[in-house]
């Protein structure tokens, strides 16, 4: 074990903090990659900052052990500029002996200024910024690249950054309140105030995969050498990292002069599939021969004929993992009722309708129709010129040309029954498969998940109207044995979801009945009713209004719900509430959305959710939303209000495979009653926005594919 006397640590720190000073001032040419990661899973050399950023939508999963110390992050690039990241950590007797403490943090990062040959890149961040201020805060760092090898960083710190030879504070905010509350607030009464102190430390890339660290902390880590779970002998932290493979980094490391630490990160980027597109090649369009029959339009007087194009339809269509809803046509236009049951880039499946349209319609049929039907409901109409197909299928840049000759508008009126195959109602599709439920950040077990067998069940009765449920048996897991008792002053609407997954282990997660419908020009509308959510149960309606080619939407959604017994099977409790919401939908741009919802919540609080997600075009989603409500934070409890991210994978995207499949989750620092909203299936604006104007312009790219 090394000793450091202060003498020594005098030396090293001012030799660490000049040589960058020093390097910081020289020119030098800018360091190019993504920054490395430190201990709290954001850009940082161990437990200093650095002013690095990610590559734009890189998501960082990763995990620190030193000591008696665990950290877990998820960080994502959300803007080019700004990091944000949610982390779970647990310390083991901090407050008490014999216990851990489990502590969640919300940490921002932003780059404010870029490096160039004589400058340094700049960042200011906030750690802890929400949560019990344990890791509480404040930096602004420097960071300097000396060709592509070598980088430099040195800052000022506040909070735990300045709790070893701090000095008064450089803006004269000397006062620093201690913390107090019950978390999940921002403490903006505390930020960059108090002492202040310099860090500073080193990055060496030796070769391509291994990088070595060094720096110097100024976090004492005061609190835990006070209760003798740390033994902190130096301010010096040394570290070797290697990249076992693209975007996977494994680390050692030597801390505070007497322990050795251990990390593990996974970066990927929604924008760089692991697998390149293994779709199945579509059929190539068929460019009619000038002496073909059928140019005059004659067959489509003979029903026998429209039928056989009908059928031919039905049968290629399937072989493609699509389907028919209905088809319509005269001499010249052919309008189809697709539905896309396989392909996620929702531009793919119109283009490849497209060329099959080309390969079954007779040759008088210059007008493609395309109209994608989401549960029975068209969602907008897609008109694409044969000529156009013909044309530019074969040309370098088809996919400039194409998309400004494709008209993009609302789905004409609903065809009649003659229109549609006759064996489509009614149609039981059925599903049986594991399933797998986790429940995060119960005070006393960081994780609990239940896994086993779930069988899902739809009967489309008639267009718009359907009957679904679906039924899960556990095998195995642990969220059976949360006995926790809920604290709530509030209606408990949510805290009591231990019950749920103890006494409902196995039952009926939904059953429902549902009909949408357009009822007007740019309205979509839903009812649904029966067993909604494994926690209620009653009956929703939802009316949207969303043009096809604008960016706003506005909805408005009524609920009377009862909740439902523990068990999950057939019977209700006395709580019950009328809840409902008004909603706008707003598309900002560079695939950012942003959704507002003002109502009434399960508790009967009043109140509004932010909503901010990123959508990219290959269907991976981030985002993250806040509920502000009148329940105080008092009332609310622990956590103060209801706010956490959520994200959208497809599984396309791990396959290389075309699938509809989405893997989705949402985090939450805290399950809590105020703010809860109830989760009803098929509410209307997700399922229609992507096949509107600017979702079917993202995907461009896929319409040759």
């Amino acid at each position: 074990m090394a000793v450091w006397s202060n003498s020594t640590a005098r030396l090293c720190k001012a030799a660490l903090l000049s040589g960058a000073a020093f390097c910081l001032a020289t020119g030098a040419s800018a360091q190019d990659g993504r920054g490395s990661l430190g201990f709290y899973g954001m850009p940082g050399i161990l437990d200093t900052p650095t002013a690095r950023s990610m590559d734009d939508a890189d998501i960082a999963l990763s995990f620190a052990y030193v000591g008696p110390q665990r950290r877990g992050t998820l960080a994502f690039q959300v803007f080019p500029r700004l990091t944000g990241s949610f982390r779970y950590s647990a310390t083991d007797d901090l407050i008490v002996q014999g216990e851990t403490l489990y502590d969640r943090s919300l940490d921002l990062h932003f780059r404010f200024l870029d490096e160039t040959d004589w400058r340094p890149a700049m960042a200011i961040g906030l750690r802890d910024l929400g949560g019990t201020g344990v890791f509480a805060s404040e930096y602004i760092v420097a960071s300097k690249g000396f060709g592509d090898r070598l980088d430099i960083s040195a800052g000022i710190g506040w909070g735990r950054l300045a709790t070893r030879d701090a000095f008064d504070n450089p803006f004269g905010l000397d006062d620093r309140p201690d913390f107090s509350g019950l978390g999940g607030e921002p403490g903006f009464d505390q930020w960059f105030r108090g002492p202040a102190a310099f860090f500073g430390g080193i990055e060496y890339r030796a070769t391509d995969q291994l990088t070595l660290k060094a720096e110097y902390s100024s976090d004492a880590y005061t609190r835990e050498e006070g209760v003798g779970i740390l033994d902190v002998e130096s301010p010096f932290n040394f570290g070797v990292e290697y990249e076992w493979r693209p975007g996977t980094v494994l680390g050692a490391h030597y801390m505070f002069g007497s322990e050795i630490g251990l990390s593990a990160s996974l970066i990927l980027n929604p924008k760089n599939p692991p697998t390149g597109d293994r779709s199945p090649a579509p059929i190539p369009v068929a460019v009619r021969p000038g002496n073909a029959s059928d140019w005059d339009g004659a067959w489509s007087e003979v029903p026998a004929r429209r039928d056989a194009f009908a059928v031919a339809m039905v049968t290629v269509l399937e072989a493609d993992g699509m389907g028919l809803e209905y088809l319509d046509l005269d001499a010249r236009t052919a309008r189809l009722g697709l539905r896309n049951d396989k392909y996620d880039v929702e531009t793919q499946a119109i283009g490849r309708v497209a060329r099959i349209m080309s390969a079954v319609m007779p040759p008088s049929v210059e007008i493609f129709v395309i109209e994608p039907v989401v549960n029975g409901v068209a969602a907008s109409s897609v008109t694409i010129r044969r000529s156009d197909l013909e044309r530019l299928e074969h040309v370098p840049d088809n996919t400039r040309q194409i998309m400004p000759r494709i008209g993009i508008g609302e789905a004409g009126p609903n065809p009649g029954p003659d229109a549609r195959p006759d064996d489509l109602y009614p149609a039981l599709t059925w599903g049986l498969g594991p399933y797998v439920a986790a429940s995060a950040f119960d005070p006393d077990s960081p994780l609990r998940a239940d896994a086993g067998i779930e069988a899902t069940a739809k009967l489309d009765l008639a267009p718009g109207l359907s009957t679904s449920g679906a039924v899960r048996l556990k095998l195995i897991g642990n969220q059976d044995e949360s006995d926790r008792v809920s604290d709530s002053v509030l209606p408990r609407v949510r805290s009591d979801a231990n019950i749920y997954a103890r006494e409902g282990e196995s039952g009926l997660e939904y059953w429902t009945v549902d009909y949408l419908m357009r009822p007007g020009e740019d309205l979509y509308a839903r009812v649904s009713a029966g067993y909604l959510e494994k926690m209620y149960g009653g009956i929703s309606g939802e009316l949207l209004w969303k043009p096809v080619d604008s960016r706003l939407g506005l909805g408005v959604e009524v609920n009377y719900v009862q909740q439902r017994d523990f068990d999950k099977l057939f019977g209700f409790q006395d709580y019950s509430i009328a809840t409902g919401h008004v909603s706008a939908y707003y598309d900002l741009g560079g695939g950012f959305d942003a959704q507002v919802d003002v109502g009434r919540y399960l508790a009967g609080d009043w109140g509004a959710t932010f909503g901010l997600d990123r959508t990219f075009a290959n269907g991976w989603s981030l985002g993250a939303f806040a509920t502000f409500t009148d329940v105080s934070a008092e009332e609310f409890g622990e956590g103060s209000f209801d706010k956490g991210i959520r994200f959208s994978a497809p599984l396309s995207w791990f396959t290389g495979q075309p699938s509809r499949t989405e893997l989705s989750s949402t985090i939450r620092p805290v399950l809590r009653d105020g703010g809860a909203r109830l989760n009803v299936r098929n509410r209307l604006f997700p399922l229609v926005e992507d096949y509107h104007e600017g979702e079917l312009e993202d995907g461009a790219g896929k319409f040759w594919r």
